[in-house]
């Protein structure tokens, strides 16, 4: 088996904190049990390029119990764990390609390396599997059925080369499934967002001025998140919806440029570019704090801060200062990208339990009707939806209420009136 991890001999390690995250994941955990009888995927080899955490590995572990060829490539440069990379080589025998820290160059070679193994689908947390197929990989295509994409931002890409015609097989988003964006967004991002930022700073959040970019399903975890540590939240937005919705739940509203001024705190999480551009940075008080928590690290200007600063260095782990021309500090948080994964761990598991069941399911139903599906990005269907957010309660214990025949009649019926 082929692989490319930091150290081999972290797996032991790396095993038990696999384990401990399953505990958390008990509807994944009940997929796997299915398909270890079943075998949905027998004979399926799958590309994943996802971030490889201990969550993401108790995802490898059910597509190969399903009967997965499974090759795993990071998503991100700072999100491999190293530990869990080796185990999933040593402990598991999944094929690995992912180091903390790769740079540039070695993160397309792992993706390569994941592809070398010949797909028949892809499942993507950023779409850069699919695009490296369709830009530099097109022998692959006569072999992928299909694939899935985890995120905001890779379905913005997917969908985009929908309507440009340049998409060659079917995408199901799971990023818009409701058990995903609903909970992992929100509640995943908001906490591990905030988490990895207290990690890269220590600062206190009570009293500061934390101004969000994007109020997205993202945006809003991380807003209320911010908001009951006793940060004075405010909010950036392009759309007047969000914008609204954002008023109405308590927050302040202005233009990045005001915001500036005032913000002691900056994330983005929009999944465009140069949401903070070069200017806004020469406009920040002095030990302005700036990360992101979109997909790839183009929301922050970082090129133009460079620009505009006389030096630069490191201070702690995953925070760098920057001092501009002006004599002002700008701490810039793990070099722009991910900041709950380049400085903490990403999302706790039992919200990803949700998000990697409806991965695993979807590749079950990409593997069964992939022949019908047209080269299109599809939503999860709605049965796989709901069937994971009743095993989730179910695995809380929390019962709910079902229609009686009178209700259902009720509902599916015209004839009733007032």
């Amino acid at each position: 088996m082929n692989y490319d991890v930091k150290d081999i001999g972290l797996a032991a390690k790396g095993k038990l904190r696999i384990e401990y995250a399953g505990q958390e994941m008990p509807v994944l955990k009940l997929i796997r049990e299915r398909f270890e009888r079943e075998k949905p995927l027998a004979g399926v080899t799958l590309a994943a390029c996802l971030h490889v955490t201990t969550e993401t590995a108790n995802l490898a572990i059910t597509l190969k119990a399903g009967g997965a060829n499974v090759g795993l490539c990071a998503s991100n440069p700072l999100s491999t764990q190293d530990d869990v990379a080796a185990a999933l080589v040593a402990e598991y025998g999944i094929a690995t390609f992912a180091i903390k820290g790769e740079d540039n160059d070695t993160y397309y070679k792992h993706i390569n390396a994941a592809l070398d193994m010949g797909p028949d689908m892809t499942m993507d947390d950023g779409a850069d599997t699919v695009a490296v197929i369709h830009s530099e990989r097109k022998d692959l295509l006569k072999k992928i059925i299909g694939g899935t994409e985890e995120t905001t931002t890779g379905v913005i890409r997917l969908r985009s080369m929908e309507r440009d015609g340049a998409l060659q097989y079917p995408i199901i988003a799971v990023n818009d499934a409701d058990t995903k964006h609903m909970f992992d967004n929100r509640y995943g991002t908001g906490q591990s967002t905030m988490d990895g930022i207290i990690r890269a700073t220590n600062v206190l959040m009570a009293g500061k001025v934390f101004v969000i970019a994007g109020y997205g399903w993202c945006g809003r975890g991380l807003a209320m998140r911010a908001s009951g540590m006793g940060a004075r939240v405010v909010v950036t937005e392009v759309n007047p919806l969000r914008a609204l919705e954002a008023t109405m739940d308590g927050y302040q509203i202005m233009p990045m440029a005001e915001a500036a001024k005032i913000g002691d705190i900056f994330c983005t999480l929009t999944g465009d570019i140069n949401v903070i551009r070069k200017e806004r940075f020469a406009e920040m008080k002095d030990g302005a704090i700036v990360a992101n928590s979109g997909h790839f690290n183009v929301e922050i200007d970082i090129a133009g801060l460079e620009t505009i600063a006389k030096s630069h260095r490191q201070v702690r782990d995953f925070n760098e200062e920057y001092t501009l021309n002006n004599g002002r500090r700008v701490y810039l948080l793990g070099e722009g990208r991910l900041i709950n994964l380049a400085a903490a761990e990403g999302h706790p598991p039992s919200v990803m339990d949700m998000s990697f069941a409806n991965q695993a399911l979807c590749a079950e139903y990409m593997r069964i009707h992939a022949a019908e599906l047209e080269k299109k990005v599809y939503a999860v269907p709605m049965d796989i939806d709901q069937n994971i957010a009743a095993l989730k309660l179910k695995s809380m214990g929390v019962n709910i209420d079902t229609l009686t025949a009178e209700q259902v009649k009720y509902l599916s019926s015209w004839e009733h009136g007032t």
